[in-house]
């Protein structure tokens, strides 16, 4: 059976850039997927396999009568525990009764049962934001979608804990100039050497990518727009570029990928080399993609990575994570969860299919922790050791 990766005028631009010089990366290019890691004709597994020691485990799962939707499952360790927060209603996403909850584990395998943090809102829903923390105090984001918001967007709030357990009454994430932050937060703030925080949100009018950075440690003020300049889009309420997440490559470069609203099934992605506040202008990568929310990083020795469902369709499944030592050329991928390992769909709901959706990543113990919605009602996560990442692939 064949294995192939990208398409030829994929590969043609590839080759055209990387023509100047042998030996250097092409400019205008972030990074680039190495040939004949995936075999799309695979729909189960991509033929990639688990890394040795890979174990999944559920937060919580749905039941007759109770919650039956999870989505946007994010995790955060923070003074010795690992904690996990989603989105969470009866049914149907983005519901009325839409509320964020959590659940804490001492060792990442046993979950408390979760617990509210945000109430239902007569006035619109607010939806999973992400975590931070400066390692005293941790803050909890949460996106807030006003009904009466038009095109849609909204803004974001934070409660903060110094133990995990008692929060403060929410306020809202502030510009440097004491403004709001209007615009949905992104679940993926990323600190660099200095300790300056980046991440990006959707700014209103509508939901327009846009990178953004503070020096605040605890990432609740003191926001700044970094520059990029949009891909052209027939739709001004929103931009081609959605949903990013970053890591640093070994230049020290950071970058950024995107979901493409575009249709291309194929990641978009921009670099800064002046800490978040200015950026290339985004290009389409040869990194596939089922248009979906993602996760990228670093593990503990550099190497560069990124989670999700990488294949060129709208099937969020097999999950997988795909790695660099370098940050630009990836070029070793492993399995998480395959499309036949499953669990079936339970409970009907809007926007609910088979998936493995949104996943977001965090290194806690020796492990790398991807979370997901599986299904759009189970939160799940998948772990796997750090040590088993560096050895061969396929």
């Amino acid at each position: 059976m064949s294995r192939h990766h990208i398409s030829l005028a994929f590969a043609g631009a590839i080759m055209a850039g990387s023509a100047a010089s042998a030996d250097a990366h092409p400019t205008n290019i972030p990074f680039e997927m190495a040939g004949e890691i995936l075999d799309f004709t695979n729909t189960d597994t991509l033929g990639l396999e688990l890394a040795e020691g890979t174990e999944t485990i559920t937060i919580f799962a749905p039941e007759e009568g109770g919650q039956q939707f999870a989505h946007g499952v994010v995790l955060m360790p923070f003074k010795d525990r690992l904690y996990a927060q989603w989105q969470s209603s009866a049914r149907d996403e983005d519901g009325p009764d839409t509320t964020v909850v959590y659940a804490v584990s001492e060792n990442g395998s046993a979950w408390s049962e979760p617990m509210q943090m945000t109430a239902p809102w007569d006035a619109g829903y607010k939806s999973s934001g992400g975590w931070w923390t400066d390692g005293e105090t941790l803050v909890a984001y949460f996106n807030v979608w006003p009904e009466d918001v038009s095109p849609r967007g909204g803004h974001v709030e934070y409660v903060v804990s110094t133990d995990g357990e008692n929060w403060s009454q929410p306020a809202p994430v502030t510009m440097a100039d004491g403004s709001p932050l209007n615009g949905i937060f992104e679940q993926d703030p990323r600190a660099l050497e200095t300790g300056r925080i980046v991440s990006f949100a959707h700014f209103q009018p509508g939901l327009i990518a846009t990178p953004i950075y503070t020096d605040d440690p605890l990432g609740i003020s003191g926001w700044v727009r970094g520059e990029v300049a949009n891909l052209p889009t027939g739709n001004p309420d929103i931009s081609r570029e959605l949903e990013p997440s970053s890591y640093v490559r070994q230049d020290g470069a950071l970058i950024a990928i995107f979901r493409d609203q575009g249709n291309s099934f194929y990641k978009i992605a921009a670099m800064s080399t002046d800490a978040g506040e200015n950026w290339t202008n985004p290009v389409l990568t040869n990194m596939p993609d089922a248009r979906t929310k993602q996760s990228a990083g670093n593990l503990p020795d550099g190497t560069a990575f990124m989670v999700g469902n990488p294949h060129p369709n709208k099937a969020r499944m097999p999950l997988a994570v795909v790695l660099s030592d370098d940050g630009y050329r990836f070029d070793r991928a492993f399995l998480l969860r395959s499309a036949s390992d499953m669990q079936p769909l339970r409970f009907e709901g809007q926007y609910k299919r088979p998936s493995y959706s949104y996943p977001k990543s965090v290194v806690w113990n020796g492990y790398l922790y991807v979370s997901y919605g599986t299904n759009k009602e189970d939160a799940e996560l998948t772990r796997v050791p750090l040590d088993a990442l560096s050895a061969p692939a396929q």
